[in-house]
């Protein structure tokens, strides 16, 4: 047996001695180090390694972050030649110039940490990871929710919000636990390891559909409340008038160009940390504007507290609920992005910080659908925002009217980038392979191609709901709940035990999400019709 080290600015600090056969090639060694990176605690002093649970997390197999190094000292060097050591410590002792020209010896393979003296970790910490998440999960779906609290009732609808923010909370649980178990870096890595390739394919697909869906629906949104609809004025219009400057398309590009394109460029999920913080403070700003305005009105009406069976229409808006409640937790697919990005990777933080996401979430989607539904009752529209564009009759009516559009049309701008991060993640991994090498310009050409299709769907889909009802019924139900459930009840047939209290929402979710999935799929087919 021979003694082989690994190299990174963590383990030249702490030494960490992996001992594997000597026939063993310098492809086989990389790839045995890449995995078992994952899997390998730094040892106690004095003591050697060990296969235990780690903190770590796995390196992809074409990362250059890896070197093998002897662990037997190298012979004296030949006259001429120099010592190269790492800034850490004399890790290296002596190498010769010309040992890199020889085939197969491990300076093929470059190190980390010869780049200056190590600082801090790099990455997300759990604020930043909490803004982000909490982000994915606030969209434009929260603008649905009084209208949901109108079919559902108030006590109903409560209990709807938080039984699916639970729900939602146990798959994120789900998807961190496996996802470590079989060193996954993505949502598509995962399903690939658990169901198979095709499976993989499908949820992929599920990602692109989901996420260009919503983008496209923010678009439309943002052009409705800065333009105006057949429905309800502009603010633009409404500000310096009507002209040129209202026009739907040219608005919405704009704010594409201008605001959007910029944050959407960006290469890393924890660089959009400040942007989430504000878009989450966003929300809380209109829930509190709401709760103010609700609770200053004095007009409140006694609100219903369970649904109305009165009509046959209104028992069907029971089946329309279902897709709009299913999106509003929908942020699966960057749970993996968000913990890859950590600074301290472990399962448990990553529960933590969604527990705290979704605790807060619940909180401002009930205060949201009560006020929301308290303030305008049986009149609530599908999109609340449209209910602010006249005199709520009361003082500074108008002011507050503009501050919860246009708090909403930045939240919106805020939330964008965040979900565009997981769309060209996907769309990379699909068009490309997930072994394809980071490249800056793919990445900005991908971003330019995405940004314009979604900008091309902004200006032909003239409806939103019926985007909300086709994502939420399908891709969104898929990815949050389906998808989650099989992988989990999957990877419980091959030895990892769950608990009852997880074995028994997995059979649920995956019992309860066709019927759900085809029922309001056919519900949208025929109010379309």
């Amino acid at each position: 047996m021979e003694t082989w080290i690994l190299v990174t600015k963590r383990s030249a600090r702490l030494g960490v001695n992996l001992h594997f056969p000597p026939n063993l090639g310098v492809g086989g060694r990389k790839d045995f180090f890449a995995a078992a990176f994952q899997s390998v605690d730094p040892p106690r002093a004095g003591a050697p390694a060990t296969m235990v649970n780690s903190n770590y997390s796995a390196l992809p197999l074409t990362s250059t972050a890896i070197e093998l190094q002897s662990a037997q000292p190298p012979p004296p060097p030949k006259s001429g030649a120099s010592a190269k050591l790492t800034k850490q410590d004399s890790f290296l002792g002596e190498v010769e110039d010309d040992d890199a020209a020889t085939p197969g010896e491990h300076d093929e393979l470059p190190l980390i940490g010869d780049d200056g003296p190590a600082g801090p970790p790099e990455g997300s910490g759990v604020s930043g990871a909490v803004f982000n998440l909490a982000t994915s999960i606030i969209g434009a779906g929260i603008m649905a929710l009084p209208a949901t609290m109108k079919v559902l009732g108030v006590a109903v609808g409560l209990v709807s919000i938080l039984v699916m923010g639970v729900l939602s909370e146990v798959t994120i649980e789900l998807l961190v636990r496996f996802a470590v178990r079989c060193r996954a870096l993505s949502y598509g890595e995962l399903v690939h390891r658990a169901l198979g390739r095709p499976a993989s394919v499908v949820a992929q697909l599920c990602i692109v559909v989901n996420n260009a869906g919503i983008l496209v629906v923010y678009l439309i949104i943002i052009g409705d409340v800065m333009s105006g609809s057949l429905k309800h004025m502009g603010v633009m219009d409404q500000l310096v008038g009507h002209g040129e400057w209202d026009n739907r398309r040219l608005l919405i590009l704009f704010v594409l160009v201008v605001f959007l394109a910029p944050l959407c460029a960006l290469e890393k999920i924890d660089s959009l940390s400040l942007s989430s913080a504000a878009s989450v403070g966003l929300a809380v700003v209109f829930v509190a504007v709401s709760c103010m305005i609700a609770a200053g009105e004095g007009k409140l009406a006694a609100p219903r507290m369970g649904p109305d069976f009165s009509s046959k229409a209104a028992i069907l808006d029971l089946l329309v609920v279902i897709p709009i409640m299913t999106n509003a937790y929908i942020c699966h697919f960057n749970v993996q992005p968000i913990y890859n990005e950590l600074k301290e990777k472990t399962p448990q933080n990553m529960y933590n910080i969604s527990r705290i996401s979704t605790v807060l979430c619940v909180v401002v989607y009930a205060l949201t659908a009560i006020s929301g539904y308290l303030l305008f009752g049986d009149d609530t529209e599908s999109d609340v925002l449209t209910n602010f564009d006249k005199d709520l009759g009361i003082k500074f009516s108008t002011v507050l009217n503009y501050i919860v559009r246009i708090g909403y049309i930045v939240h919106l701008v805020l939330v964008f980038p965040v979900v565009h991060f997981s769309l060209r993640q996907t769309v990379d991994s699909l068009v490309f392979g997930e072994l394809a090498p980071h490249s800056r310009k793919r990445m900005l050409s991908l971003t330019v191609v995405l940004l314009a299709l979604i900008y091309l769907g902004s200006t032909m889909i003239p409806n939103i709901w019926m985007a909300f009802k086709f994502t939420g019924a399908t891709t969104g139900l898929a990815l949050g709940f389906m998808f989650p459930a099989l992988v989990a009840l999957r990877l419980d047939k091959e030895g990892e035990c769950l608990g009852r209290g997880e074995r028994l929402p997995s059979g649920g979710m995956l019992g309860g999400g066709w019927p759900s999935s085809s029922a309001s799929s056919g519900l949208s087919e025929t109010c379309t019709a």
